[in-house]
């Protein structure tokens, strides 16, 4: 009978590790990137002309098109987690990865809810959010660790309400 893990989405098949933990007393899931990808600097983003533009109290116009150069960089996983419907997984940065690389993961954690698994959108793929802080662009590497993952238990309010069930993927339980 499967509780909790992990299995890998229809379109990485073959080609990605199931997340595993570096050693016995640690919390977290190693996750790997599925394929190689670039997270480019912010500041090659025009970010550094929104900051000026605001530091001299300029009127800032931000267009559809620079918001969409801001956005943070989506990281494949090939992955997908099963567990109770009382759990969450949660996505977590690893430690080396602001001071090492200056990625910093933009929604600071990631849940990942029960219902998550198998949604007709995504088949559940787990994604990592990045921000790249650094004045250079970072590549991470197919195979190359860029987060963790953590199940956890969560407790329910004795009014709880919902808004039904999950029809979608990545960002569908709301705006």
């Amino acid at each position: 009978m499967k509780i909790r893990g992990f299995e890998t989405i229809k379109e990485y098949q073959g080609k990605v590790n199931l997340p595993v933990r570096a050693t016995e007393a640690a919390a977290g899931y190693d996750f790997e990137a599925a394929e190689t990808i670039v997270i480019p600097s912010i500041w090659k983003q025009g970010i550094g002309n929104v900051l000026k533009a605001a530091l001299s109290h300029e009127k800032l116009t931000l267009e559809e098109k620079l918001l969409n150069q801001l956005k943070p960089t989506l990281v494949p996983t090939g992955i997908k987690a099963y567990m109770p419907d009382n759990e969450y997984l949660q996505l977590c940065n690893r430690s080396s990865n602001p001071m090492k690389h200056f990625l910093i993961m933009s929604n600071g954690v990631g849940v990942i809810d029960s219902d998550y698994y198998n949604n007709e959108k995504n088949e559940g793929h787990i994604m990592f959010q990045f921000l790249n802080i650094g004045l250079m662009d970072k590549t991470i590497k197919q195979g190359e660790r860029i987060g963790q993952g953590i199940f956890l238990e969560f407790l329910k309010a004795d009014q709880d309400v919902t808004g039904g069930k999950r029809v979608g993927g990545f960002g569908s339980s709301g705006n």
